[in-house]
């Protein structure tokens, strides 16, 4: 997401204007998890629009829509989904890739239909593969599954949600992501040069701030294999997460010299320069 309007005045100049906040976003941040795709396909017009906001170097990674992963379990969907990448095609170099969120039901039994998808996908897109059935996460299961997206090249989504069930919830954004959010175990292997990493913190923020320490030798030591990863941080109410993702970046950078730096944020008047809290 980039369009929270609480950010502006805060990690964006107060003088964004609604439906431009990509563009001081990308000089904020480098990458942007496309969740809207899941639920419903932007007009041509905006997609070209997200094109001409970002900054230079920005990744989008998108959702592939809900009709592909859960209302078709990836059955009879080549067309639906080379529309999909049709329609994004004017990102050109910034779309960073096509996430397949699967849903918690789809399960070892069905992954001849993942391995048929992957086999007819577009192979200028990378993709990668988010999955919530628990024989994914231990044993034969986890096995044919990754032995499947190395085969076609795909990675794994990372998903640590371990943070966000440490502790009782005590907001109502974070009773709502208890609701919809998997306890799934925490895997840090990755498969591919490009790891894709979703962090969900808490509502307590030193249990989400623990978290991604935990984190920070992981994606150091990829860095040093030369795996650049793209690492998305979100909390219940996302109000602080560009200061949660810049610092994670920041200590990362200083543990392998040579990371790329994030871009300058954009200029904000003295009263409004990004806030720690």
């Amino acid at each position: 997401m980039w369009a929270q309007r609480s950010w502006v005045g805060r990690y964006l100049p107060r003088t964004t204007v609604p439906g431009t906040e990509l563009g001081p976003y990308s000089r904020l941040l480098n990458a942007v998890e496309g969740n809207t795709t899941f639920y419903a396909s932007p007009p041509g017009l905006t997609v070209r629009k997200w094109r001409a906001l970002a900054h230079p170097g920005f990744r989008f990674v998108f959702k592939a829509p809900r009709e592909v992963t859960h209302d078709r379990r990836l059955r009879d969907v080549d067309a639906v989904i080379a529309a999909f990448v049709d329609l994004l095609a004017p990102l050109d170099d910034l779309l960073g890739g096509i996430t397949l969120q699967l849903p918690p039901s789809f399960g070892p039994s069905d992954l001849d239909a993942l391995d048929a998808v992957l086999r007819q996908a577009p192979s200028a897109v990378r993709w990668s593969v988010e999955v919530r059935h628990p024989e994914f996460f231990g044993g034969d299961g986890r096995r044919r599954l990754e032995t499947l997206l190395a085969t076609n090249r795909a990675e794994r989504v990372l998903l640590d949600t371990s943070w966000l069930f440490h502790r009782t919830p005590r907001t109502e954004a974070g009773h709502e992501e208890w609701r919809t959010k998997p306890r799934v175990p925490v895997l840090t292997d990755a498969l591919t040069d490009r790891p894709v990493v979703r962090f969900i913190g808490s509502d307590h923020p030193e249990f989400t701030d623990t978290g991604l320490r935990t984190w920070h030798d992981v994606v150091a030591g990829w860095l040093r294999e030369g795996r650049p990863p793209t690492f998305f941080v979100h909390t219940p109410d996302n109000a602080r997460t560009p200061h949660l993702a810049r610092t994670f970046h920041d200590v990362v950078r200083a543990m392998v010299p040579g990371t790329p730096e994030l871009p300058e944020p954009p200029m904000t008047p003295p009263d409004e320069q990004m806030a720690l809290f």
